[in-house]
């Protein structure tokens, strides 16, 4: 099951959010007392838009990535934030593993293909988390092909 990562809690982001908003009120009450009201409505359209960005970071959070792999099928599940699930189902012996790689970055895109269809996995990883699930799918493709059980 692959889940994306979200370092900031939400306990963190209602903090962060409360001293921004504290902070940028400070702001505002200096800019009204200088005549500069408009800045007021300016300010507080920030905070919004910054509020409206997490929220729409945590909403994508919630995408889920469910990869089951045996002997007889390989089989990608997403589950969108919106609840809806798309499924794709592969023969392990026709199905081949593509791990796009750059020097500078590692694993870039991980594909698993066959006759011309395909789905990316792991897109919302980071690299070193790309490279670790490339190395433990691999494995596992090769252990189904092989009619070993697969952990």
């Amino acid at each position: 099951i692959l889940r994306p990562h979200r370092s900031l809690t939400h306990r963190a982001f209602a903090v962060m959010m409360l001293v921004l908003a504290a902070v940028f009120f400070g702001i505002s009450l200096l800019f009204w007392s200088m005549g500069a009201w408009p800045v007021v409505g300016f300010l507080g359209l920030d905070v919004a838009l910054i509020y409206a960005a997490f929220h729409l970071n945590y909403r994508a959070a919630r995408t889920v990535e469910e990869v089951a792999v045996s002997s007889t099928a390989v089989v990608v599940r997403r589950i969108s934030p919106a609840g809806r699930a798309r499924q794709w189902q592969f023969n392990p012996f026709f199905a081949r593993l593509v791990v796009d790689r750059l020097a500078d970055e590692g694993v870039t895109r991980i594909r698993l293909i066959t006759r011309g269809d395909g789905v990316t996995i792991g897109a919302f990883l980071n690299p070193a988390d790309r490279t670790s699930f490339a190395e433990a799918f691999a494995g596992a493709l090769t252990d189904a092909r092989r009619g070993r059980a697969v952990s």
